[in-house]
C-alpha cells in the first residue's frame, strides 16, 4: 500500500472514530436527561408532610408532645404542620379537613373527643391519607396505631398511692377530665378500680372540671364548700389538680388534705418540690410526640407498626 492510500484510510478511520464518539456522548447526554427527570420526581417522592391535630396548647403537655414531634422531624428531614384545635371538636375537625386538603402524607391526631374525632379520620380514610392517634385514642375510623402511656394503669396507680398515704382510709374526691376522651375514661376506671380494693376509703364527690386548671379550682372550691370533710384528691391531670390547690388554699384547708394528679407537668413538679402536692403520674409527652413521628415515617416506608405503641409511665412522689 502506497503513502497515499494509507492517508487515506488513516482519515477515514478518524472520521469513522468521531461519528461513533459523537454518538456515543449523545447517547449519555440521553441518559443523562433521563437521570434528570428522574431525580426530582425521586426526591419529590421522598418528600413527606406530617399534619399533627392537637387538642390544645393551652396545656403544657401537649407542648411538650408538639415539642418532642419537632424534633424528630427536624431530624428526620419531614416536614411537621401543626394545628392547635383550642379544646374544640368542631375546630379540629375543620383543621383536620384542612390537613387533608393540603396533601399531607401522614395525620398524627391527639383527639379533643373521642367520639367527635370519628367523622374526620373517616374523612382521612377516604383520601388515603393514614392516621396515628396519640395520647387519646378515637372511638372509630381506621386507625394505623395508637401511641400512648397506659392511662388505665396510671390511675390505679395514683389510686393506690393515695389510699396508701391515707393509711387506707378516708374521704375523696375524684376531679374528672373531659368526657368522652379515652384519657379521662381510662384514668378514671383505674383510678376507682383502686377504690374498690379499700372499703374504708369513700369517694365524696366526683365532678368533671374538663382538664382545666381554672375549671378544677372553682369546681374544687364548690364541693370544698359541700364536704366538711375531704382527705385525698385525685384529678385525671395537673391542670385541675394544680387548681384545686388553689382553691383549698384560699379556704385555708390545704394543709388538711393529700392531691394527686396525673401528667407531671413543670408546674406540677414545683408544687411537689414546695410540698402542696403528694405525687403525680409521669408520662412522656414529648416521648409521644417523637414516637408518633418516627412511626408515621416508618409505615410510610414500609415498614411494619405495631396498633399499640406504649409509652412508659412513672409515680412521681415527693
Amino acid at each position: 500500500m502506497n503513502r497515499s492510500n494509507s492517508s487515506r484510510y488513516l482519515k477515514l478511520f478518524l472520521l469513522v472514530s468521531l461519528l461513533i464518539a459523537l454518538l456515543l456522548a449523545a447517547c449519555d447526554d440521553d441518559d443523562d436527561d433521563n437521570g434528570q427527570a428522574a431525580t426530582p420526581e425521586a426526591t419529590e417522592a421522598a418528600e413527606v408532610t406530617i399534619g399533627l391535630s392537637v387538642s390544645t396548647l393551652q396545656n403544657p403537655f401537649f407542648v411538650s408532645l408538639q415539642e418532642g414531634a419537632e424534633a424528630a422531624a427536624k431530624r428526620l428531614g419531614v416536614t411537621l404542620v401543626v394545628e392547635d384545635a383550642g379544646d374544640d371538636a368542631h375546630q379540629q375537625t375543620t383543621q383536620i379537613q384542612s390537613l387533608i386538603d393540603q396533601g399531607v402524607s401522614v395525620l398524627l391526631i391527639n383527639p379533643v373527643g373521642g367520639d367527635a374525632v370519628v367523622a374526620a379520620i373517616e374523612a382521612a380514610n377516604e383520601a388515603g391519607v393514614p392516621v396515628f392517634t396519640i395520647d387519646r385514642s378515637a372511638s372509630g375510623g381506621e386507625v394505623v396505631s395508637h401511641i400512648a402511656s397506659d392511662n388505665l394503669a396510671g390511675g390505679k396507680m395514683a389510686g393506690d398511692y393515695l389510699a396508701e398515704s391515707l393509711g387506707k382510709t378516708g374521704k375523696i374526691v375524684e376531679l374528672q377530665g373531659i368526657p368522652g376522651t379515652s384519657a379521662a375514661e381510662a384514668r378514671g376506671a383505674g383510678f376507682n378500680e383502686a377504690m374498690e380494693a379499700y372499703p374504708d376509703m369513700e369517694l365524696v364527690a366526683q365532678e368533671t372540671a374538663n382538664f382545666d386548671r381554672a375549671e378544677g379550682q372553682t369546681v374544687f372550691a364548690q364541693i370544698l364548700e359541700e364536704q366538711d370533710e375531704i382527705d385525698g384528691v385525685f384529678a385525671h391531670n395537673d391542670e385541675m389538680i394544680l387548681g384545686a390547690i388553689e382553691a383549698a388554699k384560699e379556704a385555708d384547708r390545704a394543709g388538711d388534705i393529700q392531691f394527686v394528679g396525673f401528667d407531671a407537668v413543670e408546674d406540677a413538679i414545683t408544687a411537689l418540690e414546695e410540698g402542696d402536692l403528694l405525687a403525680t403520674v409521669a408520662q412522656q409527652p414529648a416521648e409521644m410526640g417523637r414516637l408518633g413521628v418516627e412511626a408515621a415515617v416508618a409505615y410510610l416506608n414500609g415498614e411494619d407498626v405495631e396498633d399499640f405503641i406504649p409509652v412508659d409511665l412513672a409515680l412521681i412522689t415527693k
